[in-house]
């Protein structure tokens, strides 16, 4: 298989993580962003283990938003006296 930028796939001992869809290929592997919400890096001499997925059974990780922290009043300085 020809592993490609965008390409949905599975891994046969992964099962549990899901489908995952293809985001980056190097020279010595692919990072991969599965459906239980974990990016895994694929070495180059396991691609042959990655098979395809249909396009819908990738999920993508549901994101949490970012819920900013309320600010804190300055405090007031103190006086030498």
């Amino acid at each position: 298989m020809t592993i490609k930028v965008g390409n949905i796939v599975s891994h046969p001992r992964g099962q549990e993580w899901g489908a995952g869809k293809v985001l980056e290929i190097t020279s010595t592997l692919a990072m991969i962003q599965f459906s239980d919400g974990i990016k895994r890096k694929i070495a180059v001499s396991h691609f042959s283990t990655l098979e395809p997925a249909a396009p819908g059974s990738y999920l993508p990780p549901v994101e949490v938003p970012v819920v900013a922290k309320p600010s804190r009043a300055p405090r007031a300085s103190k006086k030498k006296i």
